[in-house]
């Protein structure tokens, strides 16, 4: 079934949203827009769209006086079924995140911000039980209003849930947000089905990470600490020559905030919010920006490196802030750049390796939860310092011009010193192929959805952001009836416009995909077809798989997602999912949707073996 693509002329058209938003806000928009929803959704034409502000200063801070840590490992404890079994424990610890800040309670997965890596190998499952010992009451501030017809926030004892972010899994060992439970599961959520976690490990070797998942407080619980790497390997990559063992370093870019006594900031609200005696304390904000650059757990650090290549499995771990990054020489007497650093070569994605390595020429953008695999070669940089840097404003439109008011930035990261010598020969190299990805055809589409990102604002005034369909373009909440129904076998072209002014990641739980192509919103959707040759390409780093994708003001992107084992790779699961943007105070806050995919039925199954025969 192919659905129609495209907008009712009772709604807004996108040529509407560009000539009254201008592509910067959308504060005009919500009172256009059809209301079919539930409270607390209020229509709202004078709300303006806040750029984020928490008002506080962390403590000065001598930077790169912190060695960049890598992350521990995790080793199993026994078998389950035949198969590795492992027990990860979410518990608070004190941590020192900078020489100069009293050390930091946290949480963390086996009491490490962040979490020990798991290393799994394609086509070896393993099992993992993640339990819960965290304390009876938060580390920050919670507010209740968000979800309170279905989270009993007086119950006790902190909810946790992982998601295995990237995990082409088994529904029951997805993390669902609602598949919550506390210390010791003691108390569970509704979605809650198994304490063991079953990760069939049946996808491409790729960078995977893991976090928390509960509805309602992922932004806190991922603040707090609960964040790790998963790494799947396989025999073809390691026969590729690529650096490396103490050569191949994951790092996870993050933000954060701090009070003098070491403890972690967190807002209980928003800064330039008028405030009545109805106002929530503490309230959810819009986006949290940090204003400290934390880097695997340590405060504007430095990572040693020898004059050679070195891989690089980069996560951007943080809240709701982009990354757009280049290396470039500085000099560190004088507290400046002096010249262009050495490229990245990336070579995989979110969903593994690319075909072939892609120089980035200019600078590579990270949203939130995106991962980049990349090689640097600092052999021509002997005895220089490197400066990561980051030119993306924390209200990010897709774009760094220079005119542009750079709110909340943080552009230096981490410093790179170069040593003069190199500890041997380096054998590694870059292949010019890595591996074989096949093409998602627009011609396999069996149907297509026109899925609008709004903005509205909730009860109290706060913006809201929401998923919409076409039939619905006033944005779906998370408890309403499912809406993204894919059958198993089925391709589907998501087409995703953003009617905000802001750019969103958005991720897709279970499924990896390939971006067809961007546009403008204002295209004529009536047309049948989508004329690939009329898109803007993919940029460079979004080649081969990805399960996030930035969408930026104005823009529509073009997915193709096939939903199951896709020409031997990924494999078939069903039931039901989620998709949301990985702003995590957006996700708490309303933008996420159930994805249920639905079992194939005798007909179905019947016109497949029809096309293959």
């Amino acid at each position: 079934m192919t659905t129609r693509f495209g907008i009712s002329e009772t709604e807004l058209s996108r040529r509407d949203y560009l000539l009254t938003a201008g592509g910067s806000s959308v504060s005009a928009i919500a009172g256009c827009l059809t209301m079919n929803t539930e409270p607390p959704i209020k229509e709202s034409s004078d709300q303006p769209e806040q750029i984020p502000s928490t008002g506080h200063t962390s403590p000065e801070l001598d930077k790169w006086v912190n060695e960049v840590p890598r992350p521990g490992t995790v080793e199993p404890i026994g078998t389950k079924n035949g198969h590795p079994y492992y027990k990860v424990e979410t518990r608070e610890v004190e941590q020192k995140i900078h020489r100069d800040l009293p050390a930091t309670t946290v949480w963390g997965y086996d009491g490490q911000f962040p979490g020990p890596t798991i290393e799994a190998q394609q086509g070896e499952p393993i099992y993992v039980r993640w339990e819960n010992k965290l304390p009876d009451t938060h580390l920050l501030p919670e507010d209740t209003t968000i979800h309170s017809n279905i989270i009993p926030y007086d119950s006790t004892g902190v909810r946790t849930v992982t998601h295995l972010h990237g995990g082409n899994v088994e529904d029951q060992s997805d993390g669902h947000a609602q598949a919550w439970f506390t210390q010791d599961f003691q108390k569970t959520g509704p979605k809650f089905e198994k304490k063991d976690y079953y990760y069939v490990n049946d996808q491409p070797p790729t960078t995977l990470w893991y976090h928390d998942h509960s509805l309602g407080i992922t932004r806190l619980n991922v603040y707090a600490g609960l964040a790790g790497f998963y790494i799947l390997r396989n025999e073809h990559e390691r026969n590729l020559g690529l650096p490396e063992g103490e050569y191949e370093i994951p790092l996870v870019f993050q933000d954060r905030s701090f009070n003098k006594d070491g403890s972690l900031y967190y807002p209980t609200g928003p800064e330039n919010q008028g405030k009545d005696e109805s106002y929530p304390e503490p309230s959810i904000i819009t986006q949290f920006f940090g204003d400290v650059s934390v880097v695997n757990g340590k405060a504007w650090p430095r990572l040693s490196v020898e004059p050679r290549k070195y891989r690089f499995r980069m996560l951007n771990g943080a809240n709701s802030r982009y990354y757009n990054l280049t290396l470039l020489e500085y000099d560190e007497d004088l507290g400046e750049t002096i010249g262009d650093g050495p490229s990245f070569v990336q070579i995989g994605n979110d969903g593994g390796l690319l075909s072939n390595p892609v120089e980035i020429g200019n600078r590579l953008e990270l949203g939130s939860s995106k991962r980049a695999d990349v090689v640097v070669d600092f052999s021509e940089y002997a005895g220089t310092t490197l400066l990561l840097h980051n030119n993306a404003p924390a209200k990010y439109y897709g774009t760094t011009e220079e005119d542009q008011e750079p709110v909340q930035p943080l552009p230096e990261i981490m410093l790179v010193d170069v040593k003069n010598t190199s500890g041997g020969a380096d054998v590694s190299q870059i292949p010019e192929t890595l591996t074989q990805i096949p093409e998602i055809s627009l011609d396999l589409v069996d149907n297509k959805r026109y899925l609008p990102l709004v903005q509205l604002s909730d009860d109290y005034g706060r913006p809201l952001f929401l998923l919409g369909t076409e039939d619905d373009q006033s944005g779906h909440r998370l408890t309403d009836p499912t809406t993204e129904a894919p059958t198993v076998g089925d391709t589907e072209l998501w087409s995703i416009a953003n009617l905000t002014g802001m750019s969103h990641p958005i991720h897709l739980h279970l499924v990896h995909f390939q971006v067809l192509g961007r546009q403008s919103i204002d295209y004529d959707s009536t047309e049948d077809n989508i004329n690939p040759d009329g898109l803007r390409d993919p940029k460079p780093f979004e080649q081969g798989w990805n399960d996030v994708v930035s969408v930026d003001p104005g823009d529509v992107v073009h997915l193709l997602v096939h939903f199951g084992e896709y020409e031997g790779l990924f494999n078939d699961q069903t039931g039901e999912y989620m998709w949301h943007c990985h702003m995590i105070e957006h996700e708490d806050h309303d933008m996420m949707r159930p994805l249920e995919v639905l079992p194939a039925s005798a007909d179905d199954i019947s016109s497949e073996e029809e096309k293959s025969s």
